[in-house]
């Protein structure tokens, strides 16, 4: 698979995957929540895989200043993933974290699509390199 077209569809199954999340963490299905977060966290390392690999093909400094702002945002929102689960392994021993636990779950998910969207924005402005 491409570096182009595997980010393009580990991106978007990592979406899909949170809005999943998303839906099942508000009904409370614990189970099916679960399996949605794992999918999630196994197409966020896919997405960022081929991000590397694209970020090959491309002059990325040419975009000016949203570089160095988005792999800043890349890199706060990949580590922010540890929040929403410790948050949620302790909600499950002290239910009423749960509030706690979907504040923490929006900053997240606010956060990667702010990622993904400074991310779009570097690529459009960046040149392709010859080869």
């Amino acid at each position: 698979m491409s570096a182009s077209v595997g980010f393009v569809v580990f991106l978007l199954l990592t979406l899909a995957c949170l809005a999943g999340a998303v839906s099942t963490g508000l009904r409370a299905w614990r189970r099916r929540h679960l399996a949605c977060v794992a999918g999630a966290v196994a197409c966020l390392v896919a997405t960022i895989y081929y991000a590397l690999a694209l970020g090959h093909l491309y002059d990325l400094d040419a975009a000016g200043w949203i570089t160095p702002v988005h792999k800043t945002m890349a890199k706060v929102a990949t580590a922010s993933y540890l929040l929403p689960v410790v948050s949620g392994v302790r909600t499950i021993f002290h239910p009423p974290t749960r509030r706690l636990h979907r504040k923490i779950a929006f900053l997240v998910l606010s956060l990667t699509i702010a990622t993904a969207l400074t991310g779009t924005w570097m690529l459009l402005a960046s040149p392709r390199l010859p080869g």
